[in-house]
């Protein structure tokens, strides 16, 4: 099975500026995605997608293929991830004659990832037979659904999930299932998804869910994350 690491990485950052190239504790933050992607050895490829020369020059020398630069109409502050993904599968195919088997996007804003999350998120694609697996982490107590509530139009509360708020769960030991966010490490998927003529996706229809801890699924939106980030580096890892 051939599987592409895809990279992407834009220029422009607007709450963290040049955060893809910003030294993390002593090196750029796209290199810790490379770096364990690499270490990984699982992929066929492994390329960026970017508009930044800049950011190109950074991934080429931590190892990673920049193929081609990402037009700057895919690279704006309201860009989807799907149309970037399938540019750059395009492009290979129009330009290489390559197609790979599996598509994994990886986000360089999620820099705790491990090469072992990694490849133990493609041994669950492929013993399980899923259209695509999905990092994930539990969602905190405080923070699940079964604990969540909501105004409604009439202006009282009720709980997220429809009931009224004496039937909130008093312990978190007793919630039914377990819940989960994505937390931006791992998107894996059979490559046709991004081309299906009714509904292109990342998705498919049966996904598998990979838990990972949550020291390792900080995701850096915000200078905080990024603090967050050297906080963990420095102190749990």
């Amino acid at each position: 099975m051939k599987i592409i690491g895809i990279i992407p990485a834009r220029g422009g950052s607007k709450s963290i500026p040049r955060k893809n190239i910003k030294e993390l504790c002593g090196k750029p933050l796209i290199a810790y995605t490379i770096e364990a992607v690499r270490d990984s050895g699982v992929f066929d490829r492994i390329i960026l997608s970017t508009d930044d020369q800049e950011i190109a020059d950074v991934a080429k020398r931590h190892g990673c293929e920049v193929p081609f630069m990402r037009p700057p109409e895919l690279a704006q502050d309201t860009t989807p991830t799907l149309p970037v993904l399938q540019h750059a599968i395009q492009w290979l195919k129009e330009n290489q004659h390559y197609y790979p088997d599996a598509v994994m996007l990886l986000q360089p804003t999620a820099p705790l990832r491990q090469a072992r999350h990694i490849t133990e998120a493609i041994e669950l694609f492929a013993t399980s037979g899923a259209d695509s697996v999905v990092s994930v982490v539990e969602i905190p107590g405080h923070f699940s659904p079964y604990w969540a509530e909501v105004i409604r139009p009439d202006g009282w509360a009720e709980l997220f999930m429809g009931q009224p708020i004496r039937k909130r769960i008093p312990r978190r030991q007793e919630f039914p299932k377990k819940t989960y966010a994505h937390n931006g490490a791992i998107y894996l998927f059979k490559t046709d998804f991004l081309f299906d003529p009714t509904e292109p996706s990342l998705y498919g229809d049966r996904v598998k869910l990979y838990p990972m801890e949550e020291k390792y699924s900080v995701n850096i939106d915000s200078p905080e994350d990024w603090a967050l980030a050297e906080f963990t580096i420095k102190n749990l890892l």
